[in-house]
C-alpha cells in the first residue's frame, strides 16, 4: 500500500494558527514574575522557594521539549500541542491551590514546564520547517516569534489587572481556562500523511542525527549561546519586578516594563527573522548578545527611575527573543528539517539550563546578599561570551556521506 501523500499546509494557516498558539503560551508564562511577591507573601515563603519552582519549570520545559520534538517530527504537532494545552491548564490551577513548596514545584515547575514544551517554539517551528519553503523560513519564524512577543505585550498587563481585580489565586484559575483554547486551535495544524511519510524515509535515524549534531562544532556554539540567552531573559523576566519594587518603584512600573519588552520584541524578532534571509545569522546573534550586555551595563550605571526602566525595557525588548528565529533557522539550514523539532529541542534544553541558573541564582544570591547586583554582572559577562561564541558558526548545509542521505 502506498503511503498517504503528504500535502503541505498553507502558509497563512501555519502562520496564523502557530502565532495565536505561541501568543497564548508565551504570553501567559511571561507574566509569572508578577506572582512572585503575592504567592510568597501569602504562603510565608522566601523568594528562593518561588525561584526554585520557576527554575524547575525551565528545566522541565527543556527536558520534555526534546521528547515533544521527537514525537512531533514523527507524527506531527497536533497531539503534542493538545496534550501541552491540557497540562498547561492543570499546572496553572495547581499553582493556585498549592500549599507547600513541593506541590508548587510539581505544578508550577514540572507540569507547566512540560506544557510549554508542547505548545511553544520547538513544536510550532517544526510545522513551519515542514510546510514553508526555505527562502521564507527565517522570515516565517520571525513572524511567529513576534507573535509570542505580542503575547507578552498583551498578556502581562492583563495578568496584572487580573491579580488586582480578582486576587492572585482566581487570576491563575482564569488563565487556566484561557490556555485551554490552545487545544482547538491545534486542530488546524494537523498534517495528514506525515507519519506515513516519515516512516517510509530511512535517510537518517534519530541516533545518527544526534551523533552528527553533537559532533558538529557549530551546533555546540549555538547551544552555548542559547544557554546565555536563557540565563539573561529569565532572570530579568522573573526578578526585575521585585528588583524595581525593592528600589522604591511601584508595581505598575514593573507591569509596564514587561509589557514594553513584549511590544518592542515584536519589532526585534520580526527584524531578526527578516534579516536572517539576507545576511549571516551568526552576525545577527553576536550583535544581539553584545547589545544585551551594553544595555544592562548602561541600565545599572544610570539613576533608577521609571524613565530609565522604560528605556531599558524597550532596548531589551528589541533584543529579547530575537535570538529565536536566527538560531532555529540556522539549525534547519545546517541539518535540514527531518529532525528539526528534536534538534531544536536539544538546543532549547541548553537555553533552559541557562534559564534555571538565571532564575535560581537570582533567588539564592538575593536571599544571601540582599541584592541582585552579582547576577546582573554575571549576565553582562555571559553576553560578551555568547557574542564571541556565535562568530565561528558555519551556516552552510552539512555535507553527509552516502550512508546518511541528505
Amino acid at each position: 500500500m502506498q503511503p498517504t501523500a503528504y500535502k503541505p499546509l498553507s502558509m497563512s494557516q501555519v502562520l496564523i494558527l502557530g502565532a495565536i498558539i505561541v501568543t497564548l503560551a508565551m504570553g501567559t508564562r511571561h507574566g509569572f514574575g508578577l506572582w512572585l511577591q503575592p504567592i510568597t507573601q501569602a504562603n510565608g515563603w522566601g523568594r528562593q522557594e518561588f525561584s526554585v519552582a520557576l527554575a524547575i519549570q525551565n528545566i522541565s520545559w527543556g527536558f520534555f521539549g526534546i521528547f515533544a520534538g521527537m514525537v512531533a517530527d514523527r507524527f506531527g504537532a497536533f497531539k503534542v500541542i493538545v496534550i501541552g494545552a491540557v497540562c498547561y491548564g492543570l499546572g496553572l490551577y495547581g499553582m493556585a491551590v498549592s500549599s507547600s513548596p513541593f506541590a508548587f514545584a510539581m505544578t508550577a515547575g514540572v507540569l507547566v514546564g512540560a506544557a510549554q514544551a508542547g505548545t511553544t517554539y520547538a513544536v510550532v517551528y517544526g510545522v513551519i520547517g515542514r510546510n514553508i519553503p526555505e527562502n521564507k523560513r527565517s522570515w516565517a519564524m520571525g513572524v511567529t516569534a513576534a507573535a509570542g512577543s505580542f503575547g507578552q505585550f498583551l498578556m502581562v498587563p492583563v495578568e496584572g489587572q487580573l491579580i488586582l481585580q480578582l486576587g492572585w489565586q482566581n487570576a491563575l484559575i482564569v488563565l487556566a481556562v484561557v490556555v485551554l483554547l490552545i487545544a482547538p486551535l491545534a486542530m488546524g495544524l494537523r498534517e495528514p500523511g506525515l507519519a506515513e511519510r516519515t516512516a517510509a524515509q530511512s535517510d537518517q535515524t534519530i541516533a545518527q542525527a544526534l551523533r552528527e549534531a553533537f559532533q558538529y562544532r557549530s551546533f555546540q556554539w549555538l547551544m552555548a549561546g542559547y544557554f546565555v540567552c536563557g540565563f539573561q531573559v529569565v532572570f530579568i523576566g522573573v526578578h526585575m519586578p521585585s528588583y524595581l519594587k525593592d528600589n522604591g518603584l511601584g508595581p505598575e512600573v514593573a507591569s509596564t516594563a514587561l509589557a514594553l519588552i513584549g511590544l518592542f520584541n515584536v519589532v526585534g524578532t520580526y527584524a531578526a527573522g527578516s534579516l536572517g534571509q539576507r545576511m549571516p545569522k551568526r552576525y545577527i546573534l553576536s550583535f544581539i548578545y553584545l547589545g544585551r550586555s551594553v544595555a544592562i551595563s548602561l541600565f545599572l550605571m544610570a539613576p533608577l527611575t521609571p524613565t530609565s526602566v522604560y528605556l531599558f525595557s524597550a532596548v531589551m525588548g528589541v533584543l529579547w527573543l530575537s535570538t529565536v528565529p536566527p538560531t532555529n533557522a540556522t539549525i534547519a539550514q545546517i541539518f535540514g528539517v527531518r529532525h528539526m523539532s528534536m534538534l531544536g529541542g536539544f538546543v532549547f534544553f541548553s537555553h533552559q539550563l541557562g534559564s534555571f541558573m538565571g532564575v535560581w541564582l537570582g533567588g539564592v544570591l538575593y536571599d544571601a546578599t540582599g541584592t541582585y547586583d552579582v547576577v546582573w554582572y554575571i549576565s553582562i559577562a555571559l553576553g560578551v561570551f555568547a557574542a564571541l561564541a556565535n562568530m565561528p558558526v558555519r551556516e552552510a548545509a552539512i555535507q553527509r556521506g552516502p550512508q546518511v542521505a541528505a
